[in-house]
């Protein structure tokens, strides 16, 4: 690349390593917190959709710019027809050394192996209750709990590990199975990690009452399994780590709400029609998929993205914690979760 190719830092000093790399807008699923099934959604049209050497070109691009770690979101994800190959060219980019999928699941037992054999390194799997009755409440009934752990057991087989399991933790709906959930997923190859109920998107009725801290999951966990404090792994690691006293694993706890991590945050988000979001609680975006298809060189790309990211100054979860501390709870209007994925 040329001149533009330097690490690019905002305006908070944070640098860009992570891309997630959403693939759809649809979802099989149409969870309470994400995508709730009372209403109709207008999806994107399939000439909207990045091609898949488009995502390559801009995932290069953005490797040019930091960039190691990838993660493929939808929507769902594997939704996508012949997303193996979305996969074997991203393993292809060197710069990339950590290539990830997150799934509802349930697709999961059918292309695992496929998903594994064309380079992808590991998944994370949404699971939010391992009862069938609060499994279809969360999902809006449209989902199959066998098969989602079936598809957790499909994906370990093909060495698709450590296997990351996030359960969003809702008040009054699966706080009671928190305990249920860590003793299920405390084997080794698997990191369970309890996600706090967030205000993602502007459709699903959060309220602060809906949030279980992170400092009530680790309660509730260490009075039947203790635990101790764990380092993060890197300063921009989003889940708060714990180790089992026993010695056997740990689990994590994403707590946007009630710990906020703006300022370590380096994750950078493009949608499946190519909009470039610097923060998951974003309003507005940059368009590359327009310079792209109007035959925008790499470096006037690479210069475009370069820039965004230098004006970034998101720090929305810090923000809300001084609004909710002040005693407002407004939404404000932003992108939608299964548009930017997580």
């Amino acid at each position: 690349m040329g001149p533009e190719s330097v690490v690019p830092r905002d305006r908070l000093g944070r640098p860009l390593t992570d891309l997630r790399v959403s693939v759809t807008d649809r979802c099989s699923l149409r969870c309470a917190f994400c995508m709730p099934g009372d209403r109709d959604y207008e999806f994107l049209p399939r000439a909207e959709l990045l091609s898949y050497e488009e995502t390559v070109r801009l995932v290069r691009l953005f490797a040019g710019l930091g960039v190691h770690k990838v993660r493929l979101t939808g929507g769902e994800p594997l939704l996508r027809r012949d997303l193996a190959r979305l996969v074997a060219l991203l393993a292809a980019v060197p710069e990339v050394d950590d290539l990830a999928l997150t799934t509802n699941g349930l697709l999961l037992g059918r292309d695992a192996a496929g998903l594994r054999a064309a380079g992808l390194a590991r998944v994370t799997v949404s699971l939010h209750s391992l009862r069938p009755e609060t499994f279809d409440r969360l999902s809006g009934s449209r989902g199959q709990l066998p098969a989602v752990l079936a598809g957790i057991e499909a994906a370990a087989a093909a060495g698709l590990g450590p296997i990351k399991v996030n359960a969003v933790v809702v008040r009054g709906v699966n706080d009671d199975q928190v305990v249920e959930l860590a003793r299920f997923f405390k084997r080794p190859g698997f990191v369970l990690r309890f996600i706090e109920y967030m205000d993602v998107g502007t459709v699903n009725g959060w309220q602060p009452a809906g949030v279980v801290t992170a400092d009530e999951i680790v309660a509730r966990v260490g009075a039947e399994l203790p635990l101790e404090p764990a380092p993060r792994l890197a300063s921009h690691d989003v889940a708060l780590r714990f180790r089992y006293r026993d010695g056997e694993g740990e689990l994590g706890v994403i707590a946007s709400i009630s710990r906020p991590f703006c300022g370590d945050c380096s994750r950078a988000r493009l949608t499946a029609d190519g909009q470039l979001y610097a923060c998951l609680f974003a309003t507005t975006g940059l368009d590359l998929k327009t310079p792209l298809r109007a035959g925008a060189s790499d470096d006037e790309i690479q210069a475009a993205i370069s820039a965004f990211w230098g004006r970034r100054t998101d720090r929305y979860s810090e923000e809300r914690a001084e609004r909710l501390a002040a005693g407002l709870v407004e939404v404000p209007s932003r992108v939608e979760m299964y548009r930017i994925g997580g």
